[in-house]
């Protein structure tokens, strides 16, 4: 850069002021931009080709930098952010607790096992029992429990954070089913029990809701279960509930007489085997011998 500058001609700024009229000037005005313009561009395309030369690796790598930081920033939201409630389907046994009892149903299926029919028959079932007992029973479904450890203190926890005074929750039920340890509870106030009874509600505890989710029949659990408790409050007969499948499984023992008969087989065997293994070896050096 210093050659350029140093081949060249002084620049007419920087020239002695002329002493002839302002008509000798104006060619020295109007060259000004010509002679300017050219070594700036000069200047400039060495200055741009070093630049980015120099600045091509710390570029790079500030671009990755860059993206880790970004994808870093992303799992950290993801681990740490919850994310927006959008329905049961994608509730927890927590958004269980903090939703609140279903205010246009009495199902909550968290699990999302019940199909529509069974909804629509449960809510009638339920709705028409409210309105002439003045009974309300709650269904709630959960995949897995993590915060307690069986259904029963779950379905208290339910109970007890939904209706939180002994007023509200008097002639209130719940029935929570757990489809993956294959167990249910039920649980409610002491009119709703008093109205149940207890043998009732041990006989659909231990009998509807765990026979038939072993068997992953959730919708029959349901709603059996539900007209069970609601003939018993009616004061009707108890329709009883299944009955766990006994499978009766073979026995890999053998009798007495089928041990008997093949061993008198197993005998039989061995005996011929051992003729042949010393008869046949003694004919044939009979025959060796014989023929010298």
């Amino acid at each position: 850069m210093e050659t350029l500058l140093s081949s060249r001609t002084p620049s007419p700024l920087i020239a002695p002021k002329p002493s002839s009229s302002r008509s000798h000037s104006l060619p020295s005005l109007q060259t000004r931009p010509n002679s300017l313009s050219f070594t700036p561009k000069t200047i400039t395309s060495g200055l741009k080709k070093h630049t980015s030369e120099s600045l091509s690796v710390p570029s790079s790598w500030l671009i990755h930098a860059q993206q880790g930081l970004a994808a870093l920033a992303l799992s950290l939201a993801l681990n740490f952010c919850p994310l927006p409630y959008t329905g049961n389907a994608q509730a927890s046994e927590f958004d269980v607790l903090y939703e609140g009892p279903p205010k246009e149903s009495y199902i909550f299926d968290d699990a999302g096992v019940l199909s529509r029919v069974t909804k629509s028959d449960l809510k009638q079932l339920l709705s028409d029992l409210e309105s002439r007992k003045n009974f309300k029973i709650n269904f709630v479904t959960v995949r897995k429990l993590t915060s307690k450890a069986d259904a029963f203190e779950y379905a208290d926890q339910v109970l007890e954070r939904w209706y939180p005074s002994i007023e509200e929750g008097n002639n209130k039920g719940i029935v929570v089913l757990v489809t993956s340890q294959k167990e249910g509870a039920i649980t409610g106030g002491p009119a709703f029990i008093q109205a149940v009874g207890e043998t009732v509600l041990d006989a659909t505890v231990s009998e509807n809701l765990p026979v038939l989710s072993t068997e992953e029949k959730y919708n029959e659990a349901i709603y059996s279960s539900a007209k069970r408790l609601v003939a018993a409050i009616d004061g009707l007969p108890d329709p009883g509930g299944p009955k766990a499948n006994e499978n009766k499984r073979e026995s890999n023992f053998k009798s007495r007489e089928e041990t008997d008969e093949k061993r008198g087989q197993f005998t039989l065997v061995v005996g011929g085997l051992l003729v042949i293994a010393f008869v046949v070896p003694m004919a044939q050096y009979y025959a060796y011998v014989s023929k010298k």
